[in-house]
């Protein structure tokens, strides 16, 4: 940043410091700002278009952002929470697990935040939704989310024949445990979950020489860490673990519907029934 910015950007935050506290928003928010491409999806899902002041940056990213299609004229922001003392938000949506100097500096200055949580379950989900519907004032369309998403559900469940092995892999081999979203719908596809056999039920990176020496039926991997990129998701494309797991026993997702859970999450369903649909047998 050349000198003259950085003073400028500099004293911005100094005037913001020595602003007094807004008042918490009452009632239905109307000037709704979010830090976070998770609260992004929610937003385009839930709230209607004049509730929402801003998206994060990530919301017109395609490669990332589920409903990116959506996001048609609505203003980005800067993705940081000094910029957004300006902007005269009634509600702020960010991720519980993001900054905390940026939390501490909304909160000093009196912002409603709303705080996300990363999806650990299909019930933390529901509960997750049906909180940001009732702020929002819009309780049918969280309804109608949940309901999309236990439709998806029914047409997945059993699927998969009992007995079949399924582990879910990333970059350097790290499995992210069975209590994650991702586990909850394998299992409730029918599929054993692999992770407690390899010592890695709370989530850990698994070595190669265990996988080969005793593989999974089947892998799930999303569609990045399928390409051999880096180092990290080269270690899936070794000939050992390629002879192990062939490609026509590793399940492919679209790695944007798994980042958020929320309104893509019918689609994730739907995307992973239709890799065990052509390939579990």
């Amino acid at each position: 940043m050349p000198q003259a910015g950085k003073w400028r950007f500099l004293a911005a935050i100094a005037l913001a410091l020595a602003t007094p506290a807004r008042p918490q928003a009452a009632g239905v928010p109307h000037r709704i700002a979010s830090l976070n491409l998770c609260a992004d999806q929610l937003l385009l899902a839930l709230a209607d278009r004049s509730q929402i002041l801003s998206l994060s940056p990530l919301a017109r990213d395609p490669t990332i952002s589920f409903l990116v299609g959506s996001v048609g004229d609505l203003p980005v922001n800067s993705g940081r929470a000094e910029t957004l003392l300006f902007e005269r938000a009634d509600l702020i949506m960010m991720a519980r697990w993001g900054s905390q100097v940026q939390r501490t500096l909304l909160e000093r200055h009196g912002f409603e935040l709303m705080l996300l949580e990363p999806w650990r379950s299909l019930e933390a989900g529901y509960a997750e939704i049906r909180a940001v519907a009732a702020r929002l004032s819009h309780q049918e369309r969280g309804e109608a989310l949940i309901e999309a998403i236990k439709a998806a559900l029914a047409r997945a469940e059993s699927i998969v024949q009992p007995g079949r092995r399924v582990l879910t892999l990333y970059r350097r081999g790290w499995a992210p445990g069975t209590e994650s979203l991702t586990a909850e719908l394998l299992r409730h596809m029918g599929f054993t979950l692999q992770e407690e056999e390899l010592g890695v039920g709370r989530g850990g990176v698994v070595r190669l020489e265990s996988l080969v020496a005793n593989p999974p039926d089947y892998v799930l991997i999303d569609d990045i860490q399928g390409l051999a990129m880096d180092q990290g998701t080269a270690l899936l494309m070794h000939p050992a673990l390629l002879t192990a797991v062939p490609p026509e026993r590793r399940l492919n997702l679209p790695s944007r519907l798994a980042i958020c859970g929320g309104p893509s999450t019918p689609a994730l369903i739907d995307a992973i029934a239709a890799e065990v649909r052509r390939k579990v047998h």
